[in-house]
């Protein structure tokens, strides 16, 4: 029963994550992105790492047939497309800049210089960007930093599962306190991002491994998931909007926690987490992430425009920030929402015709030629 189990309230807390995390990088003054919540909302991609180690150990941490070429066309193809057709974007738009500083426009920094530079592309292309310091892992699309950890942290995991099948709990948590040790013990090669998010990920699989050790709840007993369900979003939010030294290294645990008290899916948040609204958000979480920095850049750029021609200030900079102000909360608060909303109705697009056409191909791939009918989708994204 578990084994084809979907955890209906974390894909809406993946879309949620992935709002969160835009609403981050979007700056308006006065607005609701300068709530607290949102000011710390970066550490919610810790939640990403840990929730898609969750998912995949329960979709292939008990096979015993694993198969790593299907495994690998099918995460490829739901990684890459978008990453690729968004690199394309930002590729396109820093041409758009070439042209414009061509016709006499200035810009802070030089088109093709620095974490847009041609040399930083390939790294890019193959999900390089974030592992070593060779690299910018902010360069181009910034948002896929995390991508290029979580893509090859699905690759140990694979080997893992290809040849560790009696041990491959003791495996994981080996991973783990290595990567945990590496960051603290002075490791120079390798980014702190990508020891971190390995350790977040495997995080995950542990997490797995304890829910799955765990007694299914009776219905008697929804009253005490409903309390562990309010308890964890509660510390959550406590924990997110304060700094404090660790913070990043107990994300990792508190977050395992909440994945496998939501993981049940029997509780009252559970229950409201799992309305339409909330798992379309989930639907539509890659794409939310990946494409919002893109979006936010033409907004910037256009009120920057706009700036010039009406001759007042309404994308000043802050502290080394830009923001943008209308000087007016409740149009402050408008045009928030309208960001946020253009992002979402980009996102659907690049799901339909970008997403599910990477899957759709990576299904034909993967799957010898069948007669008996069309190939299902599988249940379980990650």
């Amino acid at each position: 029963m578990r084994a084809e189990q979907r955890f209906h309230s974390l894909d809406s807390f993946r879309g949620l994550m992935a709002i969160s995390v835009m609403l981050y990088h979007l700056r308006v003054s006065g607005s609701f992105t300068e709530w607290l919540l949102f000011r710390h909302a970066e550490v919610f991609v810790s939640f990403f790492f840990v929730l898609s180690g969750f998912v995949l150990t329960h979709a292939y941490g008990s096979s015993v047939k694993f198969n790593f070429r299907k495994f690998f066309i099918s995460r490829t193809f739901r990684l890459l497309p978008l990453h690729l057709f968004m690199l394309g974007v930002f590729i396109l738009l820093e041409c758009g800049r070439y042209w414009a500083a061509q016709k006499g426009m200035d810009f802070n920094n030089a088109p093709f210089s620095g974490k847009f530079a041609p040399s930083e592309i390939l790294p890019n292309a193959l999900l390089l960007q974030s592992w070593t310091h060779l690299t910018n892992p902010l360069s181009f699309n910034y948002p896929s930093w995390s991508i290029s950890i979580e893509y090859y942290t699905y690759m140990i995991f694979a080997l893992i599962v290809c040849i560790a099948f009696g041990i491959r709990t003791w495996i994981w948590a080996t991973v783990m306190l290595l990567a945990l040790a590496l960051m603290y013990a002075g490791n120079t090669f390798f980014t702190i991002e990508s020891l971190r998010g390995l350790a977040y990920f495997f995080t995950g699989c542990l997490a797995y491994a304890v829910y799955l050790r765990l007694p299914q709840p009776s219905r008697a007993q929804t009253w005490l998931l409903s309390t562990l369900e309010v308890a964890a979003v509660t510390v959550a939010l406590i924990f997110v909007i304060n700094d404090f030294a660790g913070k990043q290294l107990w994300a990792s645990p508190l977050f395992g926690v909440i994945v496998v008290i939501f993981a049940f899916d029997r509780g009252a948040v559970s229950r409201l987490l799992a309305g339409r609204g909330f798992g379309f958000l989930g639907k539509l979480s890659y794409s939310i992430y990946l494409t919002h920095a893109a979006v936010l850049f033409c907004v910037v750029s256009a009120f920057m425009v706009a700036k010039k021609i009406v001759g007042v200030d309404i994308a000043p900079v802050i502290d080394g920030t830009r923001y943008l102000d209308l000087g007016n909360v409740l149009l402050n608060n408008l045009i928030a929402l309208l960001v946020a909303g253009s992002v979402v109705l980009v996102s659907m697009f690049t799901y339909r015709y970008v997403e599910m056409t990477g899957q759709s191909l990576g299904r034909a791939l993967s799957s010898p030629p069948s007669h008996s009918g069309p190939v299902l989708r599988p249940d379980t994204e990650a």
